[in-house]
């Protein structure tokens, strides 16, 4: 009998690669989307199906969930990989940014987490395989506090889960990616900005400049993401927590080796 995988996110970029990563390798796949209508790609795959999924409408995870399950029978994994970014001064951040933030990248998995957990009880196991960022584990950058609030807290909430959920024989992983390409998310950052306020300014042009210059060695390729997600699935790896791509390495073995204050300080240097 075939497994099934649902994974959010998944009209373009590294959802959408997993998605039919998966159903190459026969695996039945439940493609969450908020706007399914729109989506022709997926619809080519026989084991595809798709459902109109907005992770931050509990109402509409929980209808999403109960139609994957009657669709094929049984869910074996959860890709939370569904995401967004707010860039810029905290102090000049929306409050509409902030729960957005917030409500995609925190509350989304919980949502899809909670909606699921009966099924997997039920059927005695399962995986959820959450999509952090090595942000999540370490700062970079200015300007993204709250991108990498979101990320830290969904560290948090992942590694708490695992004392619940192990003796369920219900697994955790983590992914912890960087940059990749072909994934669109430098253009669907949202900045917080002012025109009142200018004490910002020069570092938002940095920061904006240095979006706009990353890319082709910069960024990891999508498909070695999908890989790790592949072979956490498969159980080929058992790692909790799994770091992507050279930069992501590079960042965390430093952080780990000096004291927060120095490497605050290193990371800063550049935008002096």
């Amino acid at each position: 009998m075939s497994k099934t995988i649902l994974i959010t996110g998944t009209s373009s970029g590294l959802g959408k690669l997993t998605a039919i990563h998966f159903a190459k390798m026969g695996w039945n796949v439940a493609a969450t989307m908020r706007s399914p209508e729109k989506e022709t790609e997926l619809t080519a795959y026989s084991n595809i199906q798709l459902f109109r999924l907005d992770v931050t409408d509990v109402e509409q995870v929980q209808t999403a969930v109960k139609q994957a399950i009657e669709a094929f029978g049984t869910i074996d994994v959860v890709v939370n990989n569904a995401g967004m970014g707010a860039y810029g001064a905290l102090e000049l951040a929306e409050e509409q940014a902030i729960d957005w933030q917030f409500a995609v990248n925190v509350r989304g998995p919980i949502n899809v987490i909670r909606a699921v957990l009966p099924h997997f009880r039920a059927n005695g196991g399962g995986m959820f395989i959450n999509i952090s960022s090595y942000m999540g584990v370490t700062s970079a950058v200015p300007l993204g506090s709250l991108y990498n609030m979101s990320k830290f807290a969904l560290e948090g909430l992942t590694e708490g889960l695992y004392y619940e959920l192990k003796p369920l024989n219900i697994e955790l992983r983590l992914v912890e990616q960087g940059g990749s390409s072909g994934n669109n998310f430098i253009n669907n950052v949202v900045w917080s900005t002012n025109p009142d306020i200018q004490d910002y300014d020069r570092l938002t042009a940095q920061m904006k400049n240095l979006f706009e210059q990353a890319g082709g060695a910069d960024l990891d390729d999508p498909q070695t993401i999908v890989g790790v997600i592949s072979d956490l699935a498969t159980g080929k790896s058992t790692q909790f927590r799994t770091l992507v791509g050279d930069e992501a390495h590079e960042l965390v073995r430093l952080r780990q080796s000096v004291p927060i204050e120095e490497f605050l300080e290193t990371m800063r240097k550049p935008f002096m």
